[in-house]
C-alpha cells in the first residue's frame, strides 16, 4: 500500500467524538471573528507573552531549562549566565523563527524548501547542529520521552530508516498540498495527521519535535484559526505533556501494521486545540476588558456593574467623564458584548449583559 493511500485509509474510522469537537472548535473560531476585536495594543502585549510562553515551553518539552522570565529577560538583552550556551541558543532560535511566523504567515507556504529552512532558522544559534541544519539526517534516530530535568526516560518508538527519509518528507508534503488544495478533509484533520506522520518520519537529526509546534503555528493561521498568536498552542502541551507522549505512541505503534490507526494523536490533538479555542474566546472576559481599559473607562465600566442601568448623563455626572467620552466607551463595551444600548436619541441608556 503507498503512502497516500495509508494517509487517507487511517482519516475514514475516525470516531464521531472527534467530529463533534472540531464543529465545536470551528463554531468558537465563528464566534472569534465575528466579535469585535481587542484593541491592537492589547493584541500586541498578548502576541508579545504567548512568543515566550511559547518559546519556553517548546523548548522545556525537549528538555531545555529556561523558566518564562529567563527568556523574556534573554530576549530584552539581558545576559543569563545560570544557563547552558545550547539552552539560550535554542530559545532563541524558536522565539525568532515564531514571531515570524506571527508576522509573516500570509506569505509562507507548505514546503520542502520552507520546511528546510525553518529548520535551519531553528537551529541557527546552535553551534553543534551547524553540520546538519536544514539537511535531513543521515544517521538513524529515535523518539526519546524527556523528563522535566531533561533527561530520557524511555524510547517512545523507531523512525523511519534516514535512507528512506526524503522520500517519505516529499510524499507526506505532496499529500498534505493536494487535500489542502482539493479540500479533502477538514484542515484540522488534514493538520493532525501531518503532524504525527512528521514526527514518526522525524526527518531531521535533532529540532523535529519544535519544529512540528511551528509547523502547527502556521499551518492553524494559514487555515482561518487567527487567534493562534494569542494563546500559546505550545504551553498546552506541555501542561500535558505525558498524554502527548502518550497519544503520539499509541497512535504510532499501530503504523505499518494492519490496524493503522491516528485515533488516540487525534484526540488528543483536537482536544488541546479545543482548549486553545475557548481560551481565545475567553480573552473577552469581564477580566481581561478590564486590563485592557484606560483609568478613565474603567471608572465609567465599574459605575455601571454596579448601578447595572444608566444613562449617558447619568453615568457622566456619576464618574466626572464628558459626554463624548461616555459614547466612546460604550460603543467599546458594546463591541464586547458587555453592555446593550436601550433606546435612542435622549431616551438611550446602556445596560450591563449578565
Amino acid at each position: 500500500m503507498n503512502n497516500t493511500n495509508r494517509l487517507n485509509l487511517r482519516i475514514i474510522t475516525i470516531p464521531p467524538s472527534i467530529w463533534a469537537d472540531i464543529a465545536r472548535i470551528d463554531e468558537l473560531k465563528g464566534r472569534w471573528m465575528a466579535s469585535t476585536q481587542l484593541h491592537p495594543q492589547v493584541l500586541g502585549r498578548l502576541k508579545r507573552f504567548v512568543l515566550v510562553t511559547s518559546t519556553g515551553a517548546s523548548t522545556r518539552i525537549e528538555g531545555a531549562k529556561l523558566l518564562d522570565e529567563d527568556i523574556e529577560k534573554l530576549m530584552r538583552g539581558i545576559s543569563i549566565e545560570k544557563f547552558t550556551d545550547r539552552d539560550v541558543a535554542e530559545v532563541k532560535g524558536y522565539y525568532e523563527l515564531l514571531q515570524n511566523i506571527f508576522d509573516s504567515w500570509q506569505d509562507l507556504s507548505l514546503s520542502e524548501s520552507s520546511i528546510k529552512h525553518f529548520h535551519k532558522e531553528l537551529l541557527k544559534y546552535v553551534e553543534k547542529d551547524a553540520a546538519h541544519r536544514g539537511e535531513y539526517k543521515r544517521t538513524e534516530n529515535k523518539v526519546h520521552m524527556i523528563d522535566t530535568a531533561g533527561n530520557s526516560i524511555g524510547i517512545l518508538f523507531d523512525t523511519t530508516p534516514a535512507y528512506l527519509t526524503p522520500g517519505a518528507i516529499r510524499d507526506l508534503i505532496h499529500w498534505a498540498q493536494k487535500v489542502f488544495e482539493e479540500k479533502t478533509y477538514h484542515p484540522i484533520i488534514i493538520i493532525g495527521s501531518f503532524l504525527v506522520e512528521f514526527l514518526q518520519i522525524h526527518p531531521f537529526q535533532d529540532g523535529n519535535g519544535r519544529l512540528s509546534r511551528i509547523l502547527t503555528n502556521l499551518l492553524l493561521l494559514k487555515h482561518g484559526y487567527l487567534y493562534i498568536p494569542y494563546i500559546s498552542h505550545e504551553k498546552l502541551i506541555e501542561d500535558s505533556k505525558p498524554d502527548y507522549y502518550l497519544a503520539l505512541r499509541n497512535s504510532q505503534k499501530t503504523f505499518n501494521t494492519d490496524n493503522e490507526t491516528i485515533t488516540p494523536w487525534l484526540d488528543f490533538f483536537v482536544n488541546i486545540l479545543l482548549k486553545q479555542s475557548q481560551m481565545a474566546i475567553d480573552l473577552f472576559s469581564t477580566e481581561t476588558i478590564e486590563k485592557t481599559l484606560s483609568e478613565k473607562q474603567l471608572v465609567v465600566w465599574e459605575y455601571l456593574q454596579k448601578v447595572g442601568e444608566a444613562s449617558p448623563r447619568e453615568l457622566s455626572q456619576n464618574t466626572g467623564v464628558a459626554r463624548p467620552t461616555i459614547n466612546q466607551i460604550m460603543e467599546k463595551l458594546i463591541g464586547f458584548k458587555k453592555v446593550e444600548r436601550l433606546g435612542l436619541g435622549r431616551s438611550t441608556r446602556y445596560r450591563v449583559i449578565v
